[in-house]
């Protein structure tokens, strides 16, 4: 028997235990799934960062660590953690992420809020360009950023996307690297960050960046808070550089109040609502792994530990 342990905040298994168990099912993966076992007796963690679970070096059988959330930086530094670690790509996170994008992107697109908070008895008629004039960079073409900018595009907008390395998307230039970096800045009327979290990518824009982008582009952000420079990007804001930058994700979480987010005019905050791992998809993607497990088959999705993710 296949020994599973659920590794996550305690409220989490009544809304998983079902989900998991059917999955396995459908899988053909007869295993045992609970939340405590003698860690020797466990052959894969189904995990989340904030769980109990930080010592790994009890859990000597076991194959693999299978990640809940899509981020990974707080684990994939763990020193006790030796055995291959799975980021969670789950098609349900996916499609929620591309519907907030799409949504928001459409949002600064068509200027929206000129209208829904203009209620001012002010008949000023103003026509947005098409889509095909609307120039938006996707910052990270990952699972979720590919997803983005493949559905921009369908959409008409002229979409290019920046990556550490040179992606290949059909109908989406591809800029990467250091040297592709500015030049996908400068061309972001709307910049849509989806990177994770890492060394390199902390503070990436900052004042020196964000000077780099076109007079009046706005910022979409449902990445990672630690990508912006909170500070540079207030004053961006300020002098009138950067338009406007919806935000779904902050340095510290939830956004303290008496941050200048939430009294800016040109910024929005949303409450890490982007998108959220989505307990039946994601539970047919744990057991499709357990089952290459223990088919010897390769895992999917496993975290490149020196690049972060």
């Amino acid at each position: 028997m296949i020994n599973v342990l659920f590794a996550a905040k305690p409220d989490s298994w009544a809304a998983y235990e079902a989900p998991l168990k059917a999955a396995f099912k459908a899988a053909g993966v007869v295993a045992n799934i609970q939340t405590e076992f003698a860690p020797e007796d466990v052959d894969y963690i189904v995990y989340a960062p904030n769980s109990a679970v930080q010592d790994f070096t009890p859990y000597t059988r076991c194959k693999a660590v299978l990640n809940l959330w899509a981020g990974v930086e707080n684990v994939v530094g763990n020193a006790t953690l030796t055995i291959p670690l799975c980021r969670m790509v789950d098609p349900g996170m996916t499609q929620g992420m591309m519907e907030w994008v799409v949504g928001h992107v459409m949002r600064h697109h068509l200027g929206m809020d000129r209208n829904i908070l203009g209620q001012n008895g002010d008949w000023t008629p103003h026509v947005p360009p098409l889509a095909q004039d609307r120039r938006v960079t996707v910052m990270g073409l990952g699972a979720l950023g590919s997803a983005c900018a493949e559905a921009l595009r369908d959409l008409g907008f002229d979409v290019a996307g920046w990556s550490r390395r040179a992606k290949d998307i059909t109908g989406v230039v591809s800029l990467h690297g250091e040297d592709g970096l500015n030049q996908a800045l400068a061309r972001a009327d709307i910049l849509v960050l989806l990177l994770p979290k890492t060394t390199a990518t902390e503070n990436l824009l900052n004042a020196e960046r964000l000077a780099c982008m076109p007079k009046g582009a706005m910022i979409v952000n449902p990445g990672r808070g630690p990508l912006i420079d909170d500070d540079a990007l207030l004053a961006a804001l300020d002098r009138g550089h950067i338009a406007h930058a919806t935000l779904d994700v902050f340095r510290v979480e939830p956004l303290p109040k008496e941050h200048p987010f939430w009294a800016h005019s040109s910024v929005t905050v949303t409450p890490h609502i982007a998108s959220e791992t989505r307990v039946e998809t994601s539970s047919a993607v744990v057991a499709e792994n357990v089952r290459r497990g223990e088919a010897g088959e390769p895992f999917l999705h496993v975290v490149d530990r020196g690049a972060g993710y």
